[in-house]
């Protein structure tokens, strides 16, 4: 598992923290990275504060292949985030012609004035590129490899999926789903001791509770077949000593 890219979300807002709003992203972006074959290794969520950006942005650039951001960079005041990455990359900013020309499209369609709030939207990092925004037309951005992304879900949605040709992921992992009709801590010991010797197969465990039932799902991935098959014969050949039922999906 080695060789799959490791990405980085940094969910950024106050209004998540203290939890007027409900972060409907960390889902949907765990899910596109799986997808594309990219492994998401952690999520941070962070409050509207200049210095935590900065940083934050600055630790996730050297750790990770891919950085994520959401929120922030919308038109009111406590939009922040574009400041805070240009202050960690020290570059300045500037109002991209490009992206003030999409806007100003979009605005005149709508028939609403694009005022000086909304031209914020347009002020991007100098050198960065922009990422399409097909749903309001104010574009998210490219910097290194920080992507720059807005927090409504719908919007971040459509963009995220428009920019995945970007990412260089790995679109041939396989994956194999066991059912385990037991408890996850019946089958804790052996599974880990089977992780140990199949280091290349990463081996999730899901519990699931569904009353009456109670059961643990285990996903087998890996770029190898061979070594897919193996672990799992491992896993049913422990399943069938203990004589815990299980389906192979």
């Amino acid at each position: 598992m080695n060789s799959l890219s490791t990405a980085c979300l940094i969910v950024i807002g106050d209004e998540v923290l203290s939890g007027r709003t409900e972060d409907k992203n960390i889902n949907f972006i765990a899910k596109r990275c799986d997808k594309i074959g990219v492994n998401l290794a952690a999520v941070r969520i962070i409050p509207d504060d200049h210095k935590v950006i900065k940083d934050a942005v600055i630790e996730c650039h050297n750790d990770f292949d891919y950085v994520f951001t959401t929120g922030g960079i919308g038109p009111t005041h406590d939009d922040i985030t574009t400041e805070c990455i240009a202050k960690a990359f020290k570059v300045n900013i500037e109002v991209n012609q490009e992206a003030l020309r999409r806007l100003k499209v979009h605005y005149k369609k709508l028939k609403v004035a694009l005022n000086e709030s909304r031209i914020k939207m347009a002020k991007i990092p100098i050198g960065a590129e922009l990422i399409d925004n097909p749903v309001s037309s104010a574009p998210g951005y490219i910097i290194k490899n920080v992507y720059v992304l807005p927090g409504v879900p719908k919007i971040l949605q459509a963009m995220f999926i428009g920019l995945e040709d970007k990412i260089c992921g790995i679109n041939n992992m396989i994956s194999k789903n066991i059912v385990v009709h037991s408890a996850e801590g019946e089958i804790a010991e052996f599974l880990e001791n089977i992780q140990s010797k199949f280091n290349e197969v990463s081996i999730g465990s899901y519990p699931y509770f569904r009353p009456p039932d109670v059961g643990t799902n285990l996903v087998l991935r890996s770029l190898d077949i061979n070594l897919i098959n193996k672990a799992s014969l491992a896993i049913l050949k422990k399943l069938t000593e203990y004589k815990i039922q299980f389906e192979e999906n």
